[in-house]
């Protein structure tokens, strides 16, 4: 009886270490979820995101990649979806990294995110 107890704990385990396993990155090396803090507003795609904290989701429609970016938080929940490419990476990426330009108005633009333990990078 001990040994049947021990062999269901073991199963546990292992279904759960699974499931944890496929939560990560996706077949593309990126995490079909992340969050981002922008400090200040930009432009993503042609919607001006104020600042503040998004949860940014990492979707397909098809064979296109699209980053959708959420806001909960305020009196108008915000919700910006763009199409972005994958540029793989070397090695998995240390630390998070927001690349933008700014524009005749000198306003930020995004360009491309980079997030931590990802292998990929995405392009706007």
């Amino acid at each position: 009886m001990r040994f049947m107890k021990i062999m269901f704990v073991v199963a546990v385990c292992v279904v759960g270490l699974s499931v944890l396993a496929s939560a990560g990155q996706n077949q593309f090396g990126v995490a079909d979820t992340r969050q981002i803090r922008f400090d200040n507003p930009i432009w993503v795609g042609d919607t001006l995101l104020p600042s503040g904290d998004y949860k940014v989701l990492h979707t397909m429609q098809g064979d296109t990649h699209i980053m959708v970016f959420e806001q909960k938080s305020g009196n108008k929940p915000v919700e910006v979806r763009v199409k972005c490419t994958l540029s793989p990476l070397q090695a998995k990426a240390a630390r998070t990294e927001t690349a933008y330009i700014l524009n005749d108005k000198n306003e930020r633009v995004l360009q491309a995110l980079t997030f931590r333990g990802d292998n990929a990078t995405h392009q706007f």
